[in-house]
């Protein structure tokens, strides 16, 4: 699975003579990105939560992954939903950037995709936001958790949804099982 482990050992057996120009500077900086997410993609794959499937399109970029989560309890069961997860250059200082694929009816994901987690914000005034420390594996559990014990009411992204929630339960539940039959099947 994992081509690009091959090229990155074989790249660190040939030494060339080091050039300071920014090019240079460029490439190293993808080659350690690159070097951390052959670590990471195998240890994810290993500590993958039993409800998620990662996917990757070209398995020579490990930067551009898809995670699939398939909820096994609560408002979201039964239904499947897609997210992107691209890893920048400057990883693992900043966090990967992720999108929900499927529509969805939640307070913590607008129906556009954007989301609402903490360990994806690269400055959090609570201090849970993204650290270097923090890795593939924990993105991936934070996402799968929004649908299970971090569905999060009391400080929504989608204002509309948690109100919705509040006003009445049971009809959230009647709107989620409609976005899941139309949207996440």
């Amino acid at each position: 699975m994992l081509t690009l482990a091959s090229k990155l050992k074989r790249d660190d057996g040939v030494k060339g003579p080091r050039t300071s120009n920014t090019a240079s500077d460029s490439t190293r900086r993808v080659s350690v990105r690159d070097k951390l997410l052959v670590k990471e993609v195998a240890e994810l794959e290993v500590n993958l939560p039993c409800t998620c499937e990662v996917k990757f399109p070209d398995p020579n970029k490990l930067h551009y992954f898809l995670l699939t989560v398939n909820p096994d309890e609560g408002y979201y069961q039964n239904g499947t939903f897609q997210f992107e997860i691209e890893v920048p250059d400057a990883y693992n200082m900043v966090p990967p950037k992720v999108k929900c694929l499927t529509r969805i009816w939640h307070p913590n994901i607008t129906e556009t995709g954007e989301i609402c987690l903490s360990l994806l914000r690269e400055h959090s005034i609570d201090g849970t936001g993204w650290a270097p420390t923090r890795t593939l594996k924990d993105v991936v559990w934070g996402l799968n958790s929004l649908f299970t014990d971090l569905l999060n009411f009391d400080d929504p992204l989608n204002i509309e949804a948690a109100e919705h929630h509040l006003r009445d339960k049971e009809d959230f539940r009647t709107k989620v099982e409609d976005y899941i039959k139309r949207y996440a099947r």
